[in-house]
């Protein structure tokens, strides 16, 4: 089950098909042309007879009525050794399907899984290989202006998913709770959670400090939120936001050490939402011989 987190960074992509290449486009290479329309297809791989085939997001180039060059996106928030294994499906398939080169993109905000990332794909021993394009956080511009958030606000969050520290991290991550509040209390409370999540310890005290002090609320949830009842629902938030951190958190440790983890163990993890638990089998898994023992229940 994807976390809240990659389904909003994905969603980000399928609305804007032009972002990849607006951001980084000459700098992974990719170079269709002028005259391009760029347009999301089903990441859907009907044909390909394969585990989970479906990518994050596919996006055709096309001229003149023609897919000129197709782009498989990927969101990745943390190292999985079967995605090196499910990534050249994807490839294969869409190529076979458009009929034109393909290019395979991975965005992630977090510099180790983008070093990992672009590790290359070794497919058989004749040194036939699959290169990902990497679009990590030194291709992500800071978005420090709220109207600028508010007008992009997917951009806004992976720009401060993309920085964890520092006086820029924290201006990156009030304009994106800034622009949030137009969007209603739904997102306001998911990108609040994500962003404080995502920044370390100073960086968090200094965004709560001008959540409490300097942030004119203008609507009528948002005065209550903090109001009336913030204690109460912060705790709540925060305690969902920092899950779904410690759940991501212990899939990059198990995929650091190897640790082969099955689709129901992967789903367990993401859904859970006892720090307690997450904490003990984040520290079970620094030394654990298998993931089955993260699990075992306290004695």
């Amino acid at each position: 089950m994807a976390s809240p987190l990659h389904e909003t960074l994905v969603n980000l992509f399928r609305e804007q098909p032009s972002l990849a290449l607006d951001l980084a486009g000459e700098k992974l290479g990719l170079r269709p042309g002028a005259g391009v329309t760029p347009e999301l297809l089903s990441g859907e791989l009907a044909q390909v007879a394969a585990p989970q085939a479906r990518a994050d997001a596919v996006i055709s180039l096309v001229r003149d009525g023609r897919p000129v060059l197709s782009i498989v996106l990927e969101v990745q928030l943390a190292r999985d050794p079967g995605k090196r294994f499910s990534w050249p499906v994807y490839v294969a398939g869409v190529r076979a399907r458009l009929a034109c080169p393909t290019a395979l993109v991975v965005v992630t905000p977090y510099r180790g899984v983008a070093k990992w990332a672009r590790q290359p794909i070794a497919l058989g021993p004749t040194g036939d290989r699959v290169r990902p394009l990497v679009l990590g956080p030194e291709a992500i511009p800071p978005v420090t202006d709220p109207e600028e958030a508010e007008r992009n606000l997917g951009l806004a969050l992976l720009s401060a998913l993309s920085r964890s520290r520092g006086e820029e991290a924290v201006e990156v991550a009030w304009a994106v709770v800034r622009a949030a509040v137009a969007r209603g209390e739904e997102t306001w409370r998911l990108y609040t959670d994500l962003v404080l999540s995502g920044l370390d310890a100073p960086g968090r005290a200094k965004l709560e400090a001008l959540m409490d002090t300097k942030y004119e609320y203008q609507s009528e949830y948002a005065r209550k939120y903090v109001a009336q009842g913030r204690a109460e629902g912060r705790a709540e938030g925060r305690t969902e936001g920092e899950a779904v951190g410690k759940a991501e958190a212990l899939v990059a440790v198990l995929a650091a050490r190897k640790l082969p983890v099955s689709e129901a163990q992967r789903e367990r993890i993401l859904a859970c939402k006892d720090l307690p638990d997450l904490d003990r089998w984040i520290a079970r898994a620094a030394v654990a011989a298998t993931t089955e023992e993260i699990f075992v229940p306290v004695a």
